[in-house]
């Protein structure tokens, strides 16, 4: 958790995908997650957390529904979204909220 902590509070944008191992709509998030760090590359850190492994982070951060997205920079959450969000639409999202 403490890594967790670290990376979420860094200067760098954070997405992290609040998912779990048994849901199907979160398997659709992994090559699409795929797909925006391609096209995004160092501008950003993308991180997945298990939340049936990870109940305090899902619980601090209210995650009611897999898959949620939320976007951190240090420390503070700028976006956040539930349910599958297209590569196109995320891309675009993330780039208007000009993460550099």
């Amino acid at each position: 958790m403490n890594h967790f902590a670290t990376l979420i509070n860094g200067s760098k944008p954070v997405l992290v995908d609040f998912f779990a191992t048994w849901c199907g709509p979160c398997k659709m998030m992994s090559p699409i997650l795929e797909q925006v760090k391609k096209t995004l590359g160092d501008s950003i850190s993308i991180i997945k957390v298990d939340v049936d492994r990870n109940t305090a982070a899902a619980a601090q951060f209210q995650v009611q529904g897999v898959p949620t997205l939320i976007l951190f920079k240090e420390g503070k959450i700028l976006w956040r979204q539930s349910g599958v969000v297209q590569a196109s639409q995320l891309i675009a999202t993330l780039n208007h909220l000009n993460l550099s």
